[in-house]
């Protein structure tokens, strides 16, 4: 018998509670517990009977002395343990009444995702924390036939807080990439190159961006530090997962500009195929920056916009 198979699976609801500043709540285990001393995101098993939303409210009250009111669904991922499979349902709880506060011995400290300072990580923390480490707005950019003009856009978009760009067109020199790129490293911005694996490579690029056609031809995970992909349908999103993709990008999901009369996702058929996934999916297709709360309530890591940002 295969040893993983026969591992019992344990249903647990995680809360990432983050403030306004970026900051991520994480808890050491009380030393009663599995794994003593290790720290992770606050949370729980999920009791017979119960849903996992349920679960989260009922562990954050009663480790943290909290109320949660505003939870959102996010990543759903397992891993496996030498003596159980945990499935983790996490949450996004940008909102909650009281301060969380130990009461259950553990030590409580708030942490920026990508500079965490406090060890060890449960195993299971550690995807998670690299994609919290993924912003929740991405730009793609809209050049056109002004090159000199969207540089202008690009620095009021960094200024305004944009933090991960896709860099679309096809046929861009390389010294234009690498104005793109530094300009966006110098405000603490990522870039990924769609498509052009060869650009990327000889760029500072942070990654490569893989269209639907790349994907379905990819078997192995290409070599860069962020690797993406367009999506359209649950195929496309369980190939992006099994590659290992950091993210994909969901599309389209409510009508656009650039392709009118087309058929759309809608937020329903978005929300079956984003949900219960282990890489972050972004909603992409008539975005604007005032549907992220609607998009993060409907399972999307976050919203990707081609013209509602420049």
């Amino acid at each position: 018998m295969n040893q993983l198979a026969s591992l019992p699976v344990i249903a647990v609801s995680a809360g990432i509670l983050y403030r306004p500043d970026g900051t991520i709540l994480l808890a050491s285990r009380p030393a009663d517990k599995p794994w003593p001393g290790y720290w992770e995101f606050p949370g729980g098993k999920i009791e017979a009977g119960e849903t996992s939303r349920q679960a989260l409210t009922r562990e954050l009250e009663e480790e943290l002395g909290i109320q949660v009111t505003h939870a959102m669904p996010w990543l759903t991922l397992t891993h496996n343990y030498p003596t159980a499979c945990v499935c983790l349902n996490c949450f996004l709880i940008d909102a909650w009444q009281g301060d969380p506060t130990p009461r259950e011995g553990q030590i409580l400290s708030w942490q920026h995702p990508d500079a965490v300072n406090v060890t060890p990580l449960l195993p299971a923390n550690l995807p998670l924390l690299r994609a919290l480490c993924l912003p929740p707005i991405m730009g793609i950019t809209h050049i056109e036939n002004d090159p000199v003009g969207f540089l202008k856009k690009l620095d009021a978009a960094l200024l305004a807080g944009l933090k991960l760009i896709q860099l679309r067109e096809a046929e861009l020199t390389q010294h234009y990439a690498e104005t793109v790129i530094a300009r966006a490293h110098q405000h603490g911005a990522q870039v990924v190159i769609n498509q052009d694996v060869n650009l990327a490579q000889r760029t500072q690029a942070d990654g490569i961006h893989l269209t639907a056609k790349q994907l379905a031809d990819t078997v192995m995970r290409p070599d860069f530090r962020l690797v993406g992909a367009s999506c359209h349908n649950q195929l496309e999103l369980d190939h992006a997962e099994h590659l290992g993709c950091d993210y994909a990008l969901l599309s389209p999901v409510l009508p656009t500009a650039s392709h009118p009369g087309a058929t759309v996702l809608g937020w329903d058929k978005f929300t079956e195929l984003a949900q219960g996934r282990s890489l972050p999916v972004y909603a992409l297709g008539g975005m604007t920056q005032s549907l992220l709360t609607a998009a993060r309530e409907r399972g999307a890591h976050g919203i990707a916009l081609l013209r509602g940002i420049w």
